[in-house]
């Protein structure tokens, strides 16, 4: 048995509000055992007067370190399990892109074999991103492999699939929807240019989450509001890359006060580049460049990010003015919730799986811990 001592926890209160606790203790070996203040026969962790709190989730990643989930290779998952808890992420769903349909195929049975394994972040499932969207609103998606959904499609991955985007006006219907939903799926509306009217009748059908808010879709005008507008007048779960490229600070702090904080899921949506500085890289079979904070295709378009989930909420804690407690319940228990597993992680609560992380005030990963195992 594990204790960690002396650190400011972030635990649920009796409404399963979080709040920080600078006095309790939390004991553990894969699971939680206890929060409390009496600690006997167990090994101390000091955490010197930093912050303790359930391991981040991250629920929109192409990949980090070098490698992506659409890398035919054995080790590619490895590579980003191993990298993520350094950056506070101890749970995750690989994300694919829009390529040949053999190619997302070849990534869900990567991700089917790998799921769950014992080193690094585990992997909770797949996202998958394309290829049913429209062209007018690709992003960095190949247009050359977008596809009309059908469902007979993902049928073969359908316990592997834990998120698929769609863009709803492509639909011929909203069966594929329905379908999704039977299979306990999260359809989520993105890469789509389709008007309020039609986002909100699909948020009202069940497609109730939103890929990456204001990107690659019709945003908020006075007179056409849009799928931005739909996602802000309804219960729909909204994804922020808040890295301060796709989203504008003074934005992430307009969501955070119009939108239900629970509402609110903080993600990466990183790619190969992430962790590994400036250069010329690949994502879907495009060339990216990568300056800075900035990831460009080779006509301008902003890619995906190589912001790490660390400073994602270090960025939306300062941008939002939020208690940094909330801020963590966007990486954590708000993705729990929606994906189905705030009974087993997403908290520091007895009985759930001992991933934990412990942190400094700039957000600085001084340990992780994924089922109890020191990372």
């Amino acid at each position: 048995m594990k204790a960690i001592i002396n650190g400011r926890a972030i635990l649920p209160d009796a409404d399963g509000n979080f709040v920080v606790d600078d006095q309790a203790a939390i004991i553990f070996d894969d699971h939680i055992k206890a929060v409390g203040s009496t600690v006997e026969d167990c090994a101390v962790i000091d955490a010197e007067g930093n912050f303790v709190a359930p391991g981040f989730i991250n629920v929109h990643i192409h990949g980090c370190a070098g490698a992506d989930t659409m890398d035919d290779q054995a080790d590619a998952l490895s590579t980003m399990r191993n990298f993520l808890p350094s950056t506070g992420v101890t749970s995750f769903l690989p994300t694919t892109m829009t390529m040949p349909f053999e190619n997302i195929y070849s990534a869900l049975e990567h991700i089917r074999r790998e799921k769950n394994k014992a080193d690094g972040a585990k992997i909770l499932g797949a996202n998958v991103e394309g290829p049913f969207i429209n062209k007018k609103f690709k992003g960095a998606q190949d247009e050359n492999n977008i596809l009309r959904a059908e469902f007979d499609r993902i049928a073969p991955f359908v316990d592997v699939i834990k998120i698929i985007t769609i863009a709803p006006e492509e639909l011929d219907d909203f069966a594929f929807i329905d379908e999704c939903r039977a299979e306990n799926i999260i359809v989520s509306i993105g890469h789509s240019a389709a008007d309020y009217q039609t986002a909100l009748e699909a948020i009202n059908r069940g497609a109730r989450h939103i890929t990456h808010l204001f990107n690659a879709q019709t945003g908020l005008h006075h007179r056409r509001p849009g799928i931005v507008g739909a996602a802000l007048d309804s219960n729909a779960v909204v994804e922020l890359i808040a890295d301060n490229v796709h989203v504008h600070p003074a934005v992430q702090r307009i969501i955070s006060r119009i939108k239900p904080r629970d509402r609110i899921v903080l993600i990466t949506d990183s790619l190969r580049a992430c962790g590994l500085g400036d250069g010329t890289f690949d994502l879907g079979g495009q060339t990216v460049t990568i300056k800075g904070t900035l990831a460009t295709l080779e006509d301008g378009t902003i890619a995906a990010s190589v912001a790490p989930m660390n400073t994602v909420v270090k960025n939306f804690w300062r941008n939002s003015r939020l208690p940094l407690e909330n801020v963590i319940e966007c990486v954590t228990k708000n993705p729990a919730v929606e994906l189905g597993l705030y009974n087993e992680i997403g908290s520091l609560e007895v009985g759930k799986a001992a991933d934990i992380i412990i942190f400094d005030e700039a957000l600085n990963i001084r340990a992780a811990f994924v089922d109890g195992r020191r990372i």
